[in-house]
């Protein structure tokens, strides 16, 4: 039988595809913990939780991220479905949260506040933290125009951090983008700008020149360096009213103390970016230093075909956060409370019942009741728990005996849960 391309011949254990994962053991836990830890910072800032399709029509990312950036043109997993469809694998959650605030009619909800998280897809060269298949954390405001929207968002961001223990290192990048009137005054100095240097920019900036000459600000490349640094700044075309909305940015994450320093080259490439732009960064990841990055999209809505709604968001790559986790030592496996030892297989009815009333109770615990019954003491003692349970007969009675270095709150709880069951 022939093979189609890119098959496994038979009897041959097929491979991951590249730029995908297996998380186990302590990677498993130090990504567990991000998403805990994101879980309970949400829900004290009231941020509602959405489940978001995996595939949208195409449609929603194109022309939400525009045609001719690379996420749309090189690196979205997009196919025909069976009806004709084109449809393509999320690769960010802004715009299928945006389609659903609009078909689902959650304006009148508005402002709302809602989180996610989950895997999101890129066809991209896998590098440190960067997979194909990869995770996010989301948190988006949809319907509030105030800057305090943009400022809670900060806040709960600084406070994820700081409770993920990883703030030490990383740094609050801020700039505004300013309203509508100023980014085209900005941009049209800029094309006026790059216009004069053409010949000496790089070729994917003399592509972007006259379509997205921001995108040219945040070149990493070498021959671009020299003339972004006296390109024009964004400050001398705000409004009154777009440096009153940065000036109120500004003041509320004073007042909630959280630091930040003025990034006049963070930009944000697309139409619809208004106003905040911003990234947490640190030199801890290599050259990919972005550990959570956002901005305020007041025309996204628009974009996709709904009336004008200002929002803002952001969103954090999983896979990075576990990482900076992992390298603080902030989460790893804990420790078992309770191990159980069956040294005699009369007592593995008592044994059962036992571990199930403990686990009821929130106390995890293990049980060794396999292999020479001789030899399950030591393995349990090997594991290293808090506490360990030997079950034994006794005059044709099943017997639990405890064990602990010393009568630790753990102790005093599987201590209480036996003798509710011996009563």
């Amino acid at each position: 039988m022939s093979s189609t391309p890119n098959s496994t011949p038979q009897g041959q254990t097929p491979q991951a595809i590249r730029g995908t994962q297996d998380i186990f053991g302590a990677d498993a836990e130090a990504f567990a913990h991000v998403v805990e830890t994101f879980e309970r910072v949400r829900k004290l800032y009231r941020f509602r939780r959405v489940e978001m399709p995996v595939f949208e029509k195409t449609a929603v990312f194109s022309r939400s991220l525009g045609e001719t950036t690379d996420v749309v043109s090189k690196e979205m997993y997009s196919f025909e479905d069976r009806g004709g469809d084109s449809l393509t694998l999320r690769p960010e959650f802004t715009a299928g949260i945006a389609r659903a605030f609009l078909t689902n009619g959650w304006k009148q909800f508005a402002p709302l506040k809602v989180a996610t998280h989950g895997p999101l897809f890129r066809y991209e060269r896998p590098q440190k933290g960067r997979y194909r298949q990869f995770h996010q954390i989301d948190a988006e405001v949809i319907g509030a125009a105030e800057p305090m929207a943009d400022v809670e968002l900060l806040v709960m961001a600084d406070q994820l951090l700081k409770e993920l223990g990883i703030a030490e290192g990383v740094t609050l990048q801020l700039n505004t983008l300013g309203d509508a009137p100023s980014r085209e005054a900005w941009r049209t100095a800029l094309i006026e700008y790059f216009r004069d240097h053409k010949d000496a920019l790089s070729e994917d900036s003399q592509d972007r020149l006259e379509r997205n000459p921001l995108r040219i600000l945040d070149s990493k490349d070498p021959r671009d360096k020299p003339f972004t640094a006296d390109a024009p700044k964004i400050d001398d075309f705000l409004s009154a009213e777009a440096q009153d909305f940065f000036g109120a940015v500004t003041q509320g994450l004073e007042a909630a103390s959280v630091d930040f320093v003025r990034a006049p080259a963070l930009v944000r490439g697309l139409d619809y970016y208004r106003h905040t732009a911003f990234e947490f960064v640190t030199d801890r990841l290599g050259a990919q230093g972005t550990v959570l990055g956002g901005g305020r999209y007041d025309g996204l809505l628009e974009a996709l075909g709904g009336p004008h709604t200002p929002a803002v968001g952001w969103a954090a790559g999983i896979e990075r956060l576990a990482m900076l986790v992992a390298d603080a030592g902030a989460s790893s496996e804990p420790v078992l409370t309770c191990i159980l030892a069956v040294e005699d297989d009369a007592a593995l009815g008592y044994a059962q019942k036992t571990i199930t009333a403990l686990r009821h109770q929130g106390i995890d615990a293990e049980m060794i009741a396999t292999g020479s019954p001789r030899k399950r003491f030591d393995k349990a003692v090997k594991l290293g728990a808090k506490v360990l349970v030997s079950f034994v007969m006794r005059d044709g009675v099943p017997v639990a005996n405890l064990r602990a270095a010393e009568p630790t709150a753990e102790y005093l709880a599987v201590e209480q849960v036996i003798q509710s069951l011996q009563s």
